[in-house]
């Protein structure tokens, strides 16, 4: 019997008055996979990632976390479960060096001073880890380059051990290097075992590091695509809706098969 997904949302709704922003919505995301959302504006993307990340808590339905249900109504009780978020603005403080960013809000303190030498340390060792090359820890992040920046904020992310990463549009305004160097970044998450939950326009970025691709279209669920198998006009015509979602859904529990 194969070990449960880390998370499995189960007919998700979300409503904003007379607006229904999520309808029954269901997505399963494993360890050491990367499960790509995608959608038109207004498709319910951002919401869903709230509902996950405990911002804007769901109105009905059941968030499983590794096969059991619990409850996730603010961002601290995702955290405390193994979830981090890295929204598109980052909220990185630019006055601030990569060390006092990556330790936002989790200083370590000794005798009651901050203690730099061990964030420091332990800033370097988070980056190494990681594979991420910076030219300075203790450079204002104001003076890195997008992707630089972008891979500041995900390593933030990771200090606090995650077992699953939500990334609302990573790679966004991003030239093509700095493109490259969060992707790899993606696919490193992949490797050491993380789930990762990639929102993203850019069908590119999704081919080079997603496994599956979650549709939602009018605040449903539209498609579930294995990315190895799948054209990218069926993607399109899934999130257009030009199609009847004929796609083929993964046989495995909570993933029906259409034809």
């Amino acid at each position: 019997m194969s070990a449960p997904p880390l998370l499995a949302l189960r007919g998700i709704f979300k409503r904003f008055g007379a607006v229904h922003a999520l309808a029954d919505v269901e997505l399963e995301i494993r360890g050491g996979q990367v499960v790509a959302l995608v959608g038109d504006n207004g498709a319910g993307k951002s919401t869903l990632v709230k509902v996950i990340a405990g911002v804007d808590p769901a109105d009905a339905g059941v968030i499983e976390w590794e096969g059991r249900p619990v409850h996730i109504g603010r961002p601290h009780e995702a955290q405390d479960l193994g979830i981090a978020t890295v929204y598109q603005d980052l909220a990185l403080c630019d006055n601030l060096d990569v060390v006092g960013n990556v330790f936002l809000g989790r200083e370590i303190q000794r005798r009651g001073l901050l203690d730099e030498v061990e964030m420091e340390r332990r800033t370097l060792q988070l980056l190494e880890s990681l594979a991420i090359r910076l030219p300075s820890v203790r450079l204002p992040v104001a003076s890195l380059s997008g992707g630089q920046r972008q891979t500041v904020a995900i390593s933030r992310s990771l200090l606090g051990e995650p077992k699953l990463v939500l990334l609302d549009e990573p790679t966004a305004s991003l030239g093509i290097e700095q493109t490259a160097q969060v992707l790899d970044l993606v696919e490193q998450l992949r490797e050491r075992g993380h789930g990762v939950l990639l929102i993203s326009h850019n069908m590119g970025d999704i081919k080079a590091v997603a496994d599956w691709i979650a549709v939602l279209r009018l605040g449903r669920n539209n498609g579930f695509f294995d990315v190895t198998t799948t054209s990218h006009e069926q993607i399109i015509a899934s999130i257009t809706g030009a199609s009847d979602n004929a796609v083929t859904r993964r046989a495995t529990p909570g993933w029906e098969v259409e034809t």
